[in-house]
């Protein structure tokens, strides 16, 4: 009757709902259940929600707490040491007496909010006793004053909890595995399995707008998410209101399933401006004005992008008024000003009106997850700008994924200098904090290598994302003091150098974490993190990703990596069939996207970059197509032959090299040939040789250029 009473009164309190109980009663007799450990009310939701008389494995230390003593009276209870032998071993017994289990195998409540450290000990237990893991994802107790969370997260009286049972599982450890090397894999297994039903639990279909108002109702409508050099921070209340605003504004001038370009700068003006055009069902296309007037206009053509937004102020400042008018003789440019003069005191009524009652008006009107949320602009193999579209379900999946791995709090500042039309800069440096409770912080280029630190410092940034060039060069310039909040560094878009790694340990005492991704991947396929680190890779997987190595002909340890997973892109929109969403595939089927890179996967899971197949270099981060160097080339001196390459640059990751038969060809005959083409898209050197190495197909003998240009420019 005390069961039936006190789990009637949890229902009544915490809207508690148990899903799975299937996979329950399939997992057989001998179970260990491993669940997640959010709150004190753990324990006691467990005993009054699952069937069956379960044990109860709690460390001795919250064995002897006074509060606990009332429990042991009406459940069976299992104390042990999870670093003691002995303990595990009574406990192995024990499951091989056919019983359930439960155990945390966090050891602890967690003070963070998400998983912390996985004890190798309950992975052992599982593995000597061959029992079934039972995977229990908890969520909704770390909100209620009985966490350890009362400074990090808005706690509330009565949130909703769910528990979720996951589909049971074994460890399966090699037979010829044994002593330490055993536990230490059967607890990485573990940890993984930890880490997949985090992520697998999590609400990643949906769209990015109701992921925005699900942060307000966790974090409140108070709380600040966003802010830029105005230095005016916005509230979950104020950005919701004026993405509202912005949203039904640009609604009256374009028309559903549109695709909108951006031609803004990093800004919160500009973050009201993508979730206003997603709000409505239109698709923000971030136009990458780095590459100039020529190449925005051809990502328009590709993407079929009829209505360009930016602002007077941002193309007076960046000096991009030719880019602007070059766009408006083939797209309708509309500026930010003459939208917000329109707006009357009516309009700002009703998005006040509708931010208050988004929750209920929103879910109707919504676009499927599914939905493309965001094109993004790459060079394309053939130099044109190749289209990848996301959706929401890909963008949200890539956070939750994520959020499996890292601890991330409201008290976190991101500052985020990374241009939006970048992957990294949209999906991390902008929506992750946003959708996340933490604040970003907007700057508008990443190339003020002595004001960035200086922001760091002044606005306590405790997270920084951002390639090697970057990181290099702060690092150079930067106070010691100056990242003296930074707990997380993450370096991505180019290989992250051994003199970078060592001058921010030595210089600031702050490990780099280098991850891996593409636009297409949303862009993280794999990081390093704080519990999973190897130094000289780029990490493990993120969840829920598959992988197969392609066979590379002379190369033995390493392939060509392909990979699938829900945050793979919707498609590409391609140059020479504008507008046509073309679905990633590869030689492992539909869904996979061929990565072109040559990688290495060790016995853990790390991956090792071995280098690319593909003909791309990255200078400071931005692919740049080598096969578009050639055909500019071409088009300046069409009774020449031309081979573009890439070398190693300390301070740029990589430089274009363009091998050339043209006498007295040089770079300024190029620039003035190829107007409206970004520098960052010519040759950093021009090679002048006497015949270009040709392979008996007739195609360019690559390496064999390289090797010429190697000895001309004396590369060891």
């Amino acid at each position: 009757m005390l069961k039936k009473n006190l789990r009637w009164l949890l229902k009544l309190l915490y809207r508690v709902e148990v899903k799975g109980f299937e996979h329950y009663h399939s997992a057989g007799q001998r179970v260990l259940i491993v669940a997640n450990h959010t709150s004190f009310l753990d324990p006691l939701l467990m005993w009054l929600f699952f069937p069956d008389d379960i044990t109860f494995a709690i460390n001795t230390q919250i064995f002897k707490r006074w509060w606990i003593q009332p429990f042991l009276r009406f459940s069976q209870v299992f104390p042990m040491d999870p670093t003691h032998p002995m303990s595990l071993k009574d406990l192995i017994h024990h499951l091989q007496q056919d019983t359930k289990t439960v155990i945390f195998p966090e050891g602890r409540i967690t003070v963070t909010g998400a998983l912390m450290k996985i004890y190798d000990g309950p992975g052992m237990v599982a593995d000597k006793a061959e029992a079934a893991i039972l995977p229990v994802r908890i969520d909704g107790g770390q909100y209620t004053h009985f966490s350890r969370l009362r400074a990090v997260v808005r706690l509330q009286w009565f949130p909703k909890i769910t528990i979720t049972i996951l589909p049971h599982t074994r460890i399966n450890a090699p037979l010829d595995m044994r002593g330490k090397v055993r536990r230490k894999f059967s607890g990485h297994i573990l940890a993984d399995i930890m880490t997949e039903m985090m992520f697998a639990t999590s609400h990643y279909r949906q769209t990015i707008f109701a992921s925005l108002l699900e942060a307000r109702a966790i974090h409140g409508g108070k709380h600040t998410v966003a802010e830029d050099l105005e230095r005016k921070p916005l509230s979950y209340d104020t950005l919701i209101t004026r993405t509202i605003a912005i949203g039904n504004a640009i609604a009256k001038i374009t028309v559903h399933g549109e695709n909108v370009g951006v031609f803004l700068p990093n800004s919160t003006k500009t973050l009201c401006v993508v979730l206003g055009l997603q709000l409505h069902g239109r698709i923000p296309a971030m136009m990458n004005y780095s590459i100039g007037s020529a190449g925005m206009i051809s990502a328009c053509k590709t993407g079929q992008i009829n209505t360009v937004l930016t602002s007077r102020r941002f193309t007076e400042a960046g000096k991009l008024d030719d880019e602007a008018h070059a766009l408006a003789r083939v797209v309708k440019l509309i500026y930010l000003e003459d939208l917000a003069e329109k707006m009357n005191g009516l309009d700002k009524a009703i998005a006040i009106i509708q931010a208050k009652t988004a929750t209920y008006w929103y879910p109707k009107k919504a676009v499927s997850p599914d939905h493309p949320a965001v094109v993004l602009f790459t060079s394309g193999s053939e130099g044109a700008p190749k289209g990848v579209v996301l959706s929401h379900t890909n963008i949200i999946a890539n956070h939750k994924q994520i959020s499996a791995r890292f601890d991330f709090a409201p008290q976190d500042t991101v500052l985020n200098f990374l241009p939006m039309f970048h992957s990294f800069g949209f999906t991390v440096g902008t929506l992750l904090p946003v959708l996340n409770g933490m604040t970003t912080f907007f700057y508008p280029t990443p190339l003020h290598y002595a004001v960035i630190p200086e922001m760091a410092y002044e606005i306590n940034a405790t997270i920084l994302f951002a390639t090697n060039t970057f990181l290099a060069a702060y690092g150079k310039k930067a106070h010691p003091y100056d990242f003296y909040k930074v707990r997380y560094v993450v370096a991505g878009a180019e290989k992250l150098q051994e003199s970078t790694r060592v001058l921010w340990a030595d210089k600031f005492g702050i490990r780099i974490l280098e991850g891996y991704g593409a636009t297409e991947t949303a862009p993280v396929a794999a990081v390093n993190t704080p519990m999973d680190f190897r130094a000289g890779t780029v990490g493990r997987l993120m969840p829920d990703m598959g992988f197969n190595i392609e066979s590379v002909p002379g190369i033995d340890d390493a392939g060509k990596l392909h990979v699938n997973g829900p945050n793979i892109m919707l498609g590409y929109l391609l140059h020479d069939n504008p507008g046509k969403l073309i679905p990633p595939e590869s030689i492992y089927g539909k869904g996979w996207y061929d990565t072109g890179d040559i990688v290495h996967v060790d016995e853990d899971g790390f991956i090792s970059i071995r280098g690319r197949s593909k003909r791309f270099a990255k200078v400071s981060g931005e692919m740049v197509s080598l096969t578009a160097v050639e055909q500019l080339a071409t088009q300046t001196w069409p009774a020449a032959l031309h081979a573009a390459i890439s070398i190693p640059d300390s301070k740029k990751g990589e430089q274009v090299v363009l091998l050339t038969t043209q006498k007295k060809a040089a770079i300024s005959e190029l620039i003035e040939a190829s107007p409206g083409v970004a520098p960052i898209l010519l040759p950093k050197k021009i090679l002048v040789v006497e015949s270009i190495p040709i392979m008996a197909t007739g195609k360019i003998n690559y390496p064999a250029v390289t090797g010429l240009a190697a000895s001309q420019l004396k590369i060891r």
